[in-house]
């Protein structure tokens, strides 16, 4: 009695794994004309989508499911302080391009000429003054003027050489013109300048929300008169270019498909619409059935990651819908060192 017992289990036992493995291989196997046919979803993308600094919303100028490309404009802050910073910026910028360029200009010919006549006029007060001094020193030692008077021309006779001297080493800085050291510095200074000239047109331009790729805007989380920041996402966006289903294929058909691959997606909401699509990657190694197709009797079953891209994206593929793919197995490989035919050019 025990024994039978015991032979009725092995026996459901091998029923059910025969089931199983049935189950597993209808899924996979082949269609009609010898199609490999793969089940999945179209891939979901979504990006955030932040102002980089934070302000008050002036404009929002994309709705909820409205599809939009890359580089256009989204939203907008309120720019009218960051437009006063880059004006003071650039002023400051020409101001010291002024400068720099009156330094390395050098001494104008009208300074030159007017150090030339400064010292000229240094020389000439020097020489009457020294004339003075030598006439006021014979009277002196012959008692017909005090010695303090002979005293005070001397005095004013080194003020006067001093004073050429001071001159004359006026004229030749004005010859040699700035240093190098001024003009250095200056540059420097000007290149400060032009930094925070920068940083502002860069914060200006970040007032503006652009979006980075094509997609459909998914949600709409703020409006005008709010206040933004970088933490804070503005629109969440579901990027559909590239669009690309994945599906899980198992390791017996791993072999008969390949990169680059012709493939036909098609959906249950529009069973008569087929889209043309390429494999454009097979993951490198094995992973267990994921959750989104698991089944009882395939929790162990180990598939390969494949990306399927849509040649031209179309109205009827959308993010998370389920997806049937079905490819032409063992499609032969471009000949070594040739060119791979487009797969959304050739011929099925």
């Amino acid at each position: 009695m025990k024994a039978r017992a015991i032979l009725v289990v092995v026996l459901l036992l091998a029923a059910a794994l025969g089931a199983g493995a049935w189950w597993w291989t209808q899924r996979a196997a082949p269609a009609s004309g010898g199609a490999i046919v793969l089940h999945g979803n179209v891939d979901i993308r979504q990006v955030d989508l932040a102002f980089n600094s934070a302000g008050r919303v002036t404009q929002m100028l994309a709705r909820e499911g409205e599809r939009v490309d890359k580089g256009q404009l989204l939203a907008m802050l309120d720019t009218q302080r960051l437009r006063q910073v880059e004006a003071q910026a650039a002023a400051q910028v020409a101001a010291q391009g002024e400068g720099v360029a009156r330094l390395e200009a050098g001494s104008r010919p009208e300074e030159i000429a007017k150090a030339r006549a400064d010292a000229e006029a240094a020389r000439v007060d020097a020489a009457n003054a020294a004339r003075s001094y030598a006439r006021l020193r014979d009277l002196a030692a012959k008692h017909f003027v005090p010695q303090q008077q002979a005293d005070d021309a001397g005095a004013a006779a080194e003020g006067a050489a001093a004073r050429l001297k001071s001159a004359r080493e006026a004229l030749r800085l004005v010859v040699l013109g700035p240093r190098k050291e001024d003009i250095a510095a200056a540059r420097a200074t000007l290149a400060a300048n032009e930094a925070a000239l920068e940083v502002a047109r860069r914060d200006l331009a970040e007032a503006e929300l652009r979006a980075p790729s094509a997609g459909v805007i998914e949600s709409r989380v703020l409006e005008p008169g709010d206040m933004a920041s970088p933490q804070k996402p503005a629109y969440t966006l579901a990027l559909t270019d590239p669009l690309w289903v994945r599906v899980y294929v198992p390791e017996t058909d791993l072999g008969r498909i390949r990169p680059g691959g012709v493939a036909e997606i098609s959906t249950d909401s529009r069973a008569g619409m087929r889209h043309r699509g390429w494999v454009g990657y097979i993951s490198p190694t094995a992973e267990f059935t994921p959750k989104s197709v698991e089944t009882r009797e395939v929790r162990t079953t180990l598939v390969y990651q494949v990306r399927v891209f849509v040649c031209a994206p179309a109205e009827g593929l959308r993010l998370g819908m389920p997806a049937t793919v079905s490819i032409e197995p063992d499609q032969p490989a471009p000949a070594q060192g040739g060119r791979a035919p487009d797969p959304c050019k050739s011929g099925a």
